[in-house]
């Protein structure tokens, strides 16, 4: 059985990016702020702000779009044929 790369890629780019949306917009509140200050070193622009937390999404798509072809790609590649 194989994945769809062009799926999972997807599926984790999305769910990703609305981690880092929500995450950024309640660290607004004080809850998540060392999280984002972390991930704010390796996605530029990443606050505990409203847009802070749309530069996050994109990042977090761009993130997990990339994460989820490479994992689909090595696990089609390694599977079982």
């Amino acid at each position: 059985m194989k994945l769809s790369v062009k799926g999972l890629a997807l599926g984790i780019g999305i769910t990703w990016s609305i981690g880092q949306v929500l995450v950024g917009w309640v660290a607004i509140g004080g809850w998540g702020a060392e999280y984002v200050r972390v991930m704010s070193s390796i996605y530029i622009g990443f606050n505990p702000s409203f847009i802070g937390g749309i530069i996050g999404g994109v990042w977090g798509f761009a993130d997990g779009f990339i994460g989820g072809a490479l994992l689909a790609f090595f696990y089609n590649v390694f599977s079982n044929k």
